[in-house]
């Protein structure tokens, strides 16, 4: 299988999302407090957790699956931009409201927003 200027320009930020959500999905499950200053009380706090963990596992799953099928590469594309500015926009409406974060959050603010971004301009002007 040869892999085209074009595949590459078109899967690059899900790869790039899955190297990122699929660490942090388990930070997020499984120990939040190592990386952000959560502490978890209550079974309920830790089963939403993991539930968050769950929700970023199985939309990685289907990024990878759009990397390696054809069939699957819209859907992933969209579900990717729409996760991604989900989380950036609602890191923005924070930051706003609530003030300003840890570095880390502002990190993953532009981050999450510049992904976003790169994933409508495959939607709109790379995808075959």
């Amino acid at each position: 299988m040869k892999i085209s200027k074009q595949h590459i320009i078109t899967k690059t930020h899900l790869i790039i999302s899955v190297f990122i959500v699929v660490p942090v999905a388990f930070v997020n499950g499984f120990n939040p407090s190592s990386e952000f200053d959560i502490h978890l009380n209550t079974v309920d706090e830790h089963n939403f957790f993991k539930a968050i963990m769950g929700l970023y596992l199985g939309f990685s799953i289907l990024w990878i699956l759009g990397v390696f099928k054809v069939n699957y590469l819209k859907i992933a594309l969209i579900t990717n931009l729409i996760f991604m500015f989900g989380l950036g926009f609602g890191r923005l409406l924070s930051w706003l409201i609530d003030g300003t974060p840890t570095s880390g959050y502002i990190f993953g603010t532009f981050a999450e927003l510049f992904l976003g971004f790169y994933g409508f301009w495959v939607l709109k002007y790379r995808l075959d």
